[in-house]
């Protein structure tokens, strides 16, 4: 019946263009299919995983400077309850050194604009870059409260100030105790300008970046629109955040909603991240058509494409595989590499179809995942600066004490660092030895200044309490975990190898390498620096009676590494203003001057 219909000859022409069109244009059609369906669903993955990602940052950025504020709150709380005797009451409280730690805890760091003392009655100081305002007052008031009931104390955010000059800050309180008795209250405001540098970067990315509490009131916003304590629980995603409560806690989440009302609603894409310890989320969100405009685009090219490649797949029919082929294997090593996490991968490909679009997608992926670890990384960098910051500051509260010893720290930290270069310790072990003898004098702190600022010899039972310098010090430090490693250089660096140190007479191997090296960086500067009982000494002199003591009470390679970084001229001292009159000779008359100045000397 339909032979009829049928030429009597078919033209071997359609023949071969049907054999093409079947073993090339209809597999390369159900190929291009299948690589669209594929890498779109990669690119709706990354895109979840760059809104993960962003929010993810922003929310360990906080915790980060959030955790480094603690720290220094917590320092200077330790340090203020030493400084006191534990005694805060009337106007002990007014006390100039206490007076002298805030203002140096305010002025350190850019993350505090504020901070104030108070005792158990209420009364104290204060120190800062801001005028309080009555909101402001309010929130010391509850954070006093809670610190009277033994609570740390995170307030509502809040803006202080008009204009350009306000500023976006949050409370933080802590009791300061002793021996369990309340003796009053720590409290500061965190500046939170630096969260809002941050979400104005994001939003610079296409993404508009926001943070909301756990009741969903905004905490800090990129946009002018956004406003400090404006209840974003009618968004849906926050809306979602507030209700999962403690759930919302623990996990990200990343979803589909629509914002505005009737015919203005826009289907957004949305990702919020908790930071737990403040119990708030970094909400990003975009609208899904920005979102997944490259999926968009590449179906749109891929169908024009499939009919292109009808009409002319018989002139370019295995050209045209070999381009799609050989770009989707270069798309496929790029995603490989950025799994791998070398994020400088980037896809040189010359092509204007929708393999070039998501090429090009790729590398603004790869480029923006860069940017994130990079700023992870200058975090991290920012934070230990808050940190070295916080240390350089109690060591600086110390020296600034003891008239006697003005920048004996830095010395015996710059001596010990350079010694523990050329004993060819670790970079780690170099740091260790840095921070320990920065704050080896720390317990200091705790001495009354009648002892340590004594304009002469001290007597036998005076030299007892300044020897508990030493374990004082530990004792202030040993709460922070950070300074774990560097607690024996800071109790140990009174110990001799002879047995005859302080504070528990260790022997030889039993004293760590860490307190021997800054024993003798200690002495060399004791030495070299005029004291009350005693006329510095030129280079040479020091050591020649550090020498004498090689072996016998100082660590022998140490000796030599200071010996050795002088000789280099790494140790350079300004010309002694007099030099003891007689030389100090070798041999047994060496050792018994040196054991006599390191039984006077007080650092």
């Amino acid at each position: 019946m339909f032979k009829k219909f049928l030429p009597s000859r078919i033209p071997i022409l359609y023949v071969i263009l049907s054999v093409l069109v079947l073993i090339s244009v209809v597999p390369m059609f159900i190929y291009s299919a299948l690589v669209q369906s594929i890498n779109g669903q990669r690119l709706i993955t990354n895109e979840r995983l760059l809104q993960n990602t962003v929010t993810r940052s922003i929310a360990d950025d906080i915790s980060q400077h959030q955790e480094s504020f603690r720290l220094m709150q917590a320092n200077l709380a330790s340090a203020l309850q030493v400084a006191s005797g534990g005694d805060l009451a009337g106007e002990n409280v007014k006390a100039p050194e206490l007076r002298a730690l805030l203002e140096n805890f305010v002025s350190s760091s850019q993350l505090v604009d504020y901070a104030t003392l108070l005792n158990a009655e209420g009364k104290g100081i204060s120190a800062g870059r801001i005028e309080p305002d009555a909101f402001f007052e309010r929130e010391l008031e509850r954070a006093f409260a809670a610190a009277r009931d033994s609570r740390a104390y995170y307030g509502q955010p809040l803006v202080v100030g008009n204009g350009r000059t306000s500023r976006t800050l949050m409370v933080v309180s802590a009791p300061v105790t002793y021996d369990k008795r309340f003796l009053g209250m720590i409290a500061s405001a965190f500046d939170l300008e630096f969260l809002t540098r941050r979400l104005q970067e994001i939003d610079r990315n296409g993404l508009t970046p926001y943070v909301v509490d756990s009741q969903g009131r905004l905490v800090a916003g990129a946009k002018p629109g956004y406003a400090t304590g404006q209840d974003m629980s009618g968004v849906e995603i926050v809306r979602n955040f507030v209700e999962q409560g403690g759930k919302a806690q623990m996990v990200a989440a990343t979803l589909e909603f629509r914002a505005g009302s009737g015919n203005k609603s826009t289907v957004m894409l949305g990702t919020y991240s908790p930071v737990s310890n403040l119990n708030w989320a970094v909400v990003v969100q975009k609208p899904r058509a920005d979102a997944y405009s490259s999926v968009y685009e590449m179906q749109r090219t891929a169908r024009l494409l499939a009919i292109f490649a009808v009409i002319v797949s018989t002139a370019v029919g295995i050209v045209a595989a070999r381009r799609i082929t050989n770009p989707v294997e270069i798309l496929t090593e790029s995603s490989r590499a950025i799994a791998r996490g070398d994020f400088s991968q980037r896809v040189t490909l010359n092509s204007r179809t929708e393999i070039g679009e998501l090429a090009s997608t790729f590398n603004f992926m790869s480029q923006e995942l860069e940017h994130f670890i990079e700023d992870l990384k200058r975090a991290a960098a920012e934070n230990r600066q808050l940190f070295m910051s916080s240390i350089q500051m109690l060591a600086g509260a110390v020296d600034e004490k003891d008239p006697y010893t003005r920048g004996h720290s830095d010395r015996v930290t710059r001596y010990s660092v350079l010694m523990a270069k050329e004993m060819a310790l670790s970079e780690d072990a170099q740091e260790i030895v840095r921070v320990s003898a920065q704050l080896h004098d720390v317990g200091k702190i705790g001495i009354e200044d009648r002892i340590l600022k004594k304009p002469g010899a001290l007597t036998a039972e005076e030299f007892d309490i300044m020897k508990t310098h030493t374990t004082k010090g530990a004792t202030i430090l040993r709460p922070v975990a950070q300074l774990k490693e560097m607690l024996p250089g800071i109790e140990l660096h009174h110990e001799s190898l002879d047995g005859r140190g302080y504070p528990y007479g260790l022997k030889g191997e039993d004293i760590p390498l860490l307190p021997r090296i800054i024993a003798v960086a200690d002495t060399f500067d004791a030495l070299t620096t005029t004291r009350p009982y005693q006329q510095e000494r030129n280079a040479e002199d020091a050591l020649c009676i550090i020498r004498s003591l090689s072996g016998k009470r100082l660590d022998a390679s140490a000796v030599a590494a200071l010996e050795a970084v002088y000789q280099r001229g790494e140790i350079q001292l300004r010309k002694p203003g007099a030099v003891a009159a007689a030389a100090v000779s070798a041999g047994a008359g060496a050792d018994k001057k040196a054991n006599a100045t390191i039984e006077m000397e007080r650092t």
